[in-house]
C-alpha cells in the first residue's frame, strides 16, 4: 500500500499537529508510521513576514499551497489550525474531520509584566492578530500596539530580544509544543472571546476521495465538529477577512443545546457588539448565521466603514 500522504506547513507547531493526526489514524485504523508520509509545504503566509497580510492576500496564505498540493493529488489530506481556515474553500475540497478541540483561551506573556493589568502605561505589545489588537485596546487605550509576525518561536525570539513587552498567543499550540509554561496570563474566554476556530486542528480531503474521507472519518470529533460550524457560520456572515476583529466561541451543553458567543469590534477597540444565542446542535450552522446578522444589524454599516486595518483576524 501507498504511504497516505499527509500536508502540513513546516513550523514546529504544524508538525505536531500533523503528528497527531497521524497518531490517531494509526490507533483508528491499526496502522504503523511506515504507513504515512508528512510532505512539509511552504506557504505564502510562512515565507512573507514583513508585511500584513490583508496587505497580501489574507490569512488564506497558510493554506493556498497545501490545497493546491491536495487538488493536485500530491498529498492525500492537509492538516491545519482551524482558526487559519478561509470561509469558502476552494471547489473540490472539504473539511472532513476535525479533532478534539484543544484549550481556545490566549495567553499573555509578558517580559516587563506578568499580567496585562501591570503593563507600565505605554507598553509596547506585539501581535499579528486585529482582534487581540482590538480586544487589548479596549482593555488598555494607553498601550502601544505592533504588528508582531512569525511563527511561535520567532515571536518569543523578538519578545525575548526587546522588540516588545510582551505579546499574546493561543494557548493551544502552547500546549501541543509543551511550552504552556512560558505564558504568564492565561486569558479568560469570556473577558478575551477567541478567534473563531482556535484550539481546533482541521483535516482537509478532495470531497470525492471516498477512501480518504473515510480514513479520517473515524477520528472526527463529532462535538468540536458541531462547534466550529457554528463559529464558520457566523464568520462566514460576516463575510470575516483579514480586515475584520471577529470572535466567537461555541460549546455544547447538556441535552445537545449549543451555546454560541459572538463579538464584533472596532480595529482600535473603542465600539463593540456581542450576542449569545443557543440553539440544538442539528442547527449549528444557522445559529452562528443568526447570530451573525443580528449584530451586523444593531451595529448598522457605518461600524463596518473601519473595518480596514492592516492585521489578521485571529
Amino acid at each position: 500500500m501507498a504511504p497516505i500522504r499527509i500536508g502540513t506547513r513546516g513550523s514546529q507547531l504544524a508538525l505536531a499537529q500533523a503528528s497527531e493526526v497521524r497518531a490517531r489514524l494509526m490507533v483508528a485504523h491499526g496502522l504503523g508510521e511506515e504507513d504515512f508520509e508528512i510532505s512539509v509545504i511552504s506557504t505564502s503566509g510562512d515565507r512573507i513576514l514583513d508585511r500584513p497580510l490583508s496587505e497580501v492576500g489574507g490569512k488564506g496564505l497558510f493554506t493556498k499551497e497545501i490545497e493546491e498540493a491536495l487538488l493536485d493529488k500530491r498529498i492525500d489530506l492537509a492538516v491545519h489550525s482551524s482558526k487559519d481556515m478561509a470561509t469558502a474553500i476552494p471547489d473540490g475540497l472539504v473539511l472532513a474531520a476535525f479533532l478534539p478541540r484543544e484549550d481556545v483561551r490566549d495567553a499573555f506573556i509578558g517580559r516587563t509584566a506578568k499580567t496585562i493589568a501591570t503593563l507600565p502605561e505605554g507598553a509596547v505589545v506585539g501581535s499579528a492578530s486585529l482582534r487581540r489588537q482590538a480586544l487589548l485596546k479596549r482593555m488598555r487605550p494607553d498601550l502601544e500596539l505592533v504588528i508582531l509576525r512569525g511563527n511561535v518561536q520567532t515571536r518569543l525570539r523578538k519578545l525575548e530580544a526587546g522588540e516588545v513587552d510582551a505579546t499574546l498567543l493561543a494557548l493551544a499550540g502552547l500546549n501541543r509544543m509543551g511550552m504552556a509554561a512560558v505564558a504568564t496570563e492565561i486569558l479568560s474566554a469570556e473577558d478575551f472571546m477567541p478567534a473563531p476556530g482556535q484550539g481546533a486542528i482541521c483535516i482537509e480531503t478532495r470531497g470525492d476521495d471516498t477512501a480518504t474521507l473515510a480514513l479520517v472519518h473515524a477520528i472526527d470529533h463529532a462535538e468540536t465538529t458541531t462547534a466550529l460550524t457554528a463559529e464558520r457560520g457566523f464568520l462566514a456572515e460576516l463575510d470575516g477577512s483579514c480586515r475584520t476583529p471577529i470572535a466567537a466561541h461555541a460549546t455544547l451543553g447538556e441535552a445537545g443545546v449549543l451555546h454560541l458567543a459572538g463579538m464584533i469590534l472596532t480595529p482600535d477597540g473603542s465600539a463593540m457588539h456581542a450576542t449569545k444565542r443557543t440553539g440544538v446542535m442539528g442547527e449549528a450552522a444557522m445559529i452562528g448565521r443568526l447570530a451573525a446578522q443580528q449584530l451586523l444589524e444593531e451595529a448598522g454599516p457605518d461600524f463596518f466603514a473601519s473595518w480596514n486595518a492592516p492585521a489578521d483576524p485571529r
